[in-house]
């Protein structure tokens, strides 16, 4: 009986692998959520030390990328998955401890090692969704992207329903129980290993990175992520310092700006075998940019509200419209090509606010709005051109 009940135990953690992708959203986002915590709304405000919190974790991503795949062949997927989930949580519980007054670069250190236990999550991740995605690639994605979404939501939602409840130590150790979950869970986690001859090889997936296609798939997800996480990380703080609002009603937009997010891209999925892409690409950079404008001029909390809905609107189908391209135009699937993709993206969506906080210590913060302006251009450039070579190409 053991035996047989085995495959399907197997094939039913691969299949709930892709909710990962919640604690790896959950992570990467709690930066932007825990800021005004930390005071980084009152004056004096060091907006570089944010910026280094930024670069912290981006270094760490791209550190674990380089080992991660070393630890999965030696000590395997399940042991990689339980020992990111745990870091995770130990990067948290030491952020509960260095909270301020203590010197900023304690906490950078600390965001460092979260981010290094983000990255080596994500590489486990995509070895783990091998099998959903070899059935079904663009829903694979699709799905990784809305529990991703879920996951910074629920950040969010949980820094601001305990700001005023809780001290940031224990907002933060109440966040190191997330992370704690998921390494349970996939302790008691089996995943197959991929079907020998099932993928390309590393060489042939590589070549694939190298070629045009794939390069402007990486750099789109690259300023795309830049986009979104220029406001995640830096809206609260522009809330609170050019309108006025109180910190737990920034974080409530910000809370708005993710759902916004997260319900235009189930829309969108619905309806986008039935929109033409060149119109929903024209309507997407118009309502992104429109929401731009509003944010830059709005004196109030409606107006905010109001900015971060044209935003999300805008910024919703790109994810849903690159999906579906990349599970069509590479319809086998290799981990190492994929998180090489993701992680260029993740690595944009973590510059873009570390740049805007050295940009903000002499600019102002008002300047958080320039690198969503800027990169929804550079979105909508980039998403044409991968239709102009599709169609020069043939694929």
């Amino acid at each position: 009986m053991a035996v047989s009940g085995a495959p399907v135990a197997t094939e039913r953690a691969g299949g709930n692998a892709v909710a990962g992708f919640l604690l790896s959203g959950f992570l990467l986002s709690l930066l932007g959520a825990i800021l005004p915590a930390w005071g980084y709304h009152r004056d004096p405000a060091d907006f570089v030390g944010v910026g280094n919190y930024f670069l912290a974790l981006a270094i760490g991503l791209v550190a674990a990328t380089s080992v991660a795949d070393r630890l999965r062949c030696r000590k395997g997927l399940h042991f990689l998955l339980v020992f990111a989930a745990s870091l995770s949580c130990v990067a948290l519980g030491y952020l509960a401890l260095v909270s301020p007054p203590i010197s900023t670069w304690w906490r950078t250190g600390g965001l460092l090692v979260l981010g290094f236990g983000a990255g080596l999550l994500n590489v486990g991740l995509f070895h783990a969704v091998d099998r959903d995605y070899s059935q079904n690639p663009a829903g694979t994605v699709y799905r990784g992207g809305i529990w991703y979404g879920l996951g910074c939501l629920a950040a969010t939602a949980l820094v601001g329903g305990t700001f005023y409840a809780y001290t940031v130590q224990t907002i933060l150790v109440f966040m190191a129980v997330i992370p704690l979950v998921f390494a349970f869970w996939y302790s008691r986690q089996r995943f197959a290993a991929p079907v020998e001859g099932e993928h390309p090889s590393m060489r042939q997936a590589l070549a694939d990175f190298r070629s045009p296609g794939a390069i402007l798939f990486a750099l789109l997800l690259f300023f795309q992520f830049g986009n979104e996480w220029s406001i995640a990380g830096w809206l609260p703080i522009l809330l609170i310092r050019r309108i006025g609002l109180s910190p737990k009603e920034a974080l409530f937009i910000l809370g708005l700006y993710w759902l916004f997010l997260l319900a235009g891209r189930l829309t969108i999925v619905a309806v986008l075998a039935r929109v033409r892409h060149g119109r929903l690409l024209l309507g997407s950079a118009i309502s992104a940019l429109f929401g731009c404008l509003i944010l830059y001029l709005t004196k109030n909390g409606f107006g905010a509200g109001s900015g971060v809905f044209f935003l999300g609107a805008g910024f919703a189908s790109i994810y849903p419209l690159v999906a579906e391209a990349i599970g069509r135009r590479f319809p086998y699937y290799h981990p190492g090509f994929y998180n090489g993709i993701f992680s260029l993206a993740l690595l944009g969506g973590l510059l873009a606010p570390a740049t805007l906080g050295y940009a903000a210590a002499s600019q102002g913060v008002g300047v958080v709005i320039g690198i969503p302006l800027v990169g929804t251009v550079a979105v909508t450039l980039l998403l044409s051109l991968i239709w102009l070579e599709s169609k020069v190409t043939g694929r």
